[in-house]
Formats: C-alpha cells, sequence, structure tokens
C-alpha cells in the first residue's frame, strides 16, 4: 500500500507542473505570464523591424511561409529539447541525429521499398539513438554533457560513413509530393510543427508524464521518493527527443529532397536558444512549449531579417549570443527575486 500512496503524491503535489517564473495572478482568477507578453513584444517589435527595412518583401504570404518551412524543422527539435531541459538533462546530439536519421531514410536500400518504410526508418533512427542517450544517462550512471556529446560525434561519424560523405537524392517521389504539398492552403511542414507542438503542450501540461517530467527536473531525488522510477522515466524523456529529430529529419529531406551528413548543423545550439529564450530553466523543473515557440519564431524572424538585408551570418551569430545570454542572466535575476520573495 506504501507504493501507491507515493504515487498518489507525486500526481497531487510533486510531479505538478509549477507555474512559470513570471506568472501573475488578477483579481479575477485569470493568470498572465509576464514572460510570454515580453517575448510576444520583441516578436512583434522584430517583425516592425523587418517590415520597416523591407516593407515591399518581409510580411508577403510567400515571406512567411517560408520563415515558418524554415522554422519547422528546428521547432519540432526544440519540442524534445523542452522536455529534456525541463527534466533536468541536455542534449548535444539532436543535430548529429537528425543528420544520421536523413541519411539512413535516403539510403536507395531504403527507398526502393517506398516512401513508407523511408518515414518508419527516420523515425526508429531518432527514437533509437534518443534511447540509447537515455539509457546511458540514466541507467549507465554518464552525465547528461558527456553522453550526448559521444553521440553528437559517433551519429555525425556514422552519418558520414553510410553517405560516403556524398549528399543521397531523394528518388521516391511519393514522399516528396507528399510532405512538398499543402493541405488547406498551408504547406504540409508547418501543419507537422503544429500538431507536434499540440501533442508535447497536451503530453507536458495535461498528462501525467508531463508531471513526472517537471518533478524529476525539480528534484530527482524527491521524485524517486515519490515513487516516480526516474530512470526509466529519463530514458523516455531523451527517446522524446530522438523521435523529434527523426520527425525533424523527415522535414529537412522534404525541404532539400536529399539526405546528407551535414543535415542539422548547429541544431542543438539553436533549439538551446530557443529553449532558455523561452523561459525553461537550464536546471530544470521549470519551462513552457509555448515559450520555446516563440523563442523559435524569434530567431526564425532575426535571421530573415539578417537575410533580406545581405548581413553576415557571423554578424546573426553574435547577436544570437547576446540574446541567449541576456536570457540567461534575465533568468538569474528572476530566480534570485523569486527567492527573496519567499524569505
Amino acid at each position: 500500500m506504501v507504493a501507491p500512496q507515493r504515487e498518489l503524491t507525486a500526481q497531487q503535489g510533486v510531479g505538478k507542473a509549477p507555474p512559470s517564473p513570471g506568472e501573475r495572478k488578477w483579481s479575477g482568477g485569470l493568470s498572465f505570464d509576464v514572460r510570454l507578453a515580453g517575448l510576444l513584444g520583441v516578436l512583434l517589435v522584430l517583425c516592425a523591424v523587418g517590415y520597416a527595412t523591407r516593407p515591399d518583401s518581409f510580411l508577403t504570404e510567400a515571406n512567411i511561409s517560408t520563415m515558418l518551412r524554415l522554422a519547422a524543422a528546428i521547432g519540432v527539435v526544440s519540442v524534445g529539447m523542452t522536455f529534456v531541459i525541463i527534466s533536468g538533462g541536455i542534449d548535444l546530439s539532436v543535430g548529429s541525429i537528425v543528420a544520421l536519421s536523413s541519411v539512413w531514410m535516403t539510403t536507395v536500400a531504403t527507398q526502393s521499398y517506398g516512401p513508407a518504410v523511408m518515414v518508419l526508418c527516420a523515425l526508429l533512427v531518432g527514437l533509437g539513438c534518443g534511447l540509447v542517450n537515455g539509457l546511458l544517462i540514466s541507467y549507465g550512471k554518464i552525465v547528461p554533457f558527456i553522453a550526448t556529446l559521444a553521440m553528437y560525434a559517433s551519429a555525425r561519424g556514422l552519418a558520414e560513413r553510410l553517405s560516403g560523405r556524398r549528399t543521397q537524392v531523394v528518388t521516391e517521389t511519393g514522399f516528396t509530393t507528399f510532405f512538398r504539398g499543402a493541405f488547406l492552403g498551408v504547406p504540409v511542414l508547418i501543419w507537422m510543427l503544429a500538431l507536434v507542438f499540440a501533442i508535447g503542450w497536451v503530453v507536458l501540461n495535461r498528462t501525467t508524464f508531463g508531471r513526472r517530467t517537471f518533478a524529476v527536473g525539480g528534484n530527482a531525488e524527491a521524485a524517486r521518493l515519490a515513487g516516480i522510477n526516474v530512470k526509466r522515466h529519463t530514458a523516455l524523456v531523451y527517446g522524446i527527443a530522438g523521435l523529434c529529430c527523426g520527425i525533424a529529419a523527415l522535414m529537412v529531406v522534404a525541404r532539400t529532397t536529399s539526405g546528407a551528413s551535414t543535415n542539422g548543423l548547429f541544431y542543438e545550439l539553436d533549439a538551446i536558444a530557443a529553449v532558455v529564450i523561452g523561459g525553461t530553466l537550464l536546471s530544470g523543473g521549470r519551462g513552457t512549449l509555448i515559450g520555446t515557440l516563440i523563442g523559435v519564431l524569434i530567431f526564425t524572424v532575426l535571421n530573415s531579417i539578417f537575410t533580406q538585408n545581405n548581413l553576415d551570418t557571423d554578424i546573426q551569430n553574435i547577436a544570437k549570443g547576446v540574446i541567449i545570454i541576456a536570457a540567461v542572466l534575465l533568468q538569474g535575476i528572476t530566480a534570485r527575486r523569486r527567492r527573496v520573495l519567499k524569505t
């Protein structure tokens, strides 16, 4: 009878998703997240800057569609990264997993079996790599930084080995016809991004699995004492991150019609940046997928502004670095203020 009672405690207390650091309550009982409002403000300001610099092309339907399609893959990867960071971990291998999944699904042998096998191959490769990360971290007791760094190197190396460092072109027309198509006038890639975010939000905020994720990230030992199998849950969280990488590989291959070992380059940095900008604490235990989505859109709009104004990529990288540092400093200030208010 002890275990059920502990599980009940985990679901009612320890495993409950805490409010965001910037959340405020109005007299009517409605909650309002100041941080998310600030992120939306930043996004709107960037859109205004983009329109002011390129009024003839920035807010056109074609450019908006292009930005969203470019954001689709990194957005899906960021969903998995949000789960990982909320659980108190980190994943440096997501870009390499995307590359390996894209290469494996575009091999001649795989394509000869049709688009369904290609899709299944990408998902299984991504899921497998994620589970390997999770098992090494949870049961092998290797710190996440080292385990995922090893996967970062080995997955990219295996992708180069499989492809012979050559770009593998998609010859299966059924695959490209579907994933490069549109539904109700909206590209399929954007629908996929919306679907993954919607499922991720429901899992994180409306299921026991999501509550356990917050609990493990907030205090792993307390979660264990409350009856949560922390090791198994950690492995599953990294499996979700790997599965998201497999889905992102489908998007990248659909957009470029090719698989290459260079796919997903620097995705880990972009995903971590989007998650941190969105308000998820690097220490774990707190986070929101809505913030992650806004973070992805902020970086996408920023990239579009730089591209349309013919600015060098090094300036883009400097701007990203400044934004990341500012977000982390803001997290520290918010955490200190919260501790002061509690005392």
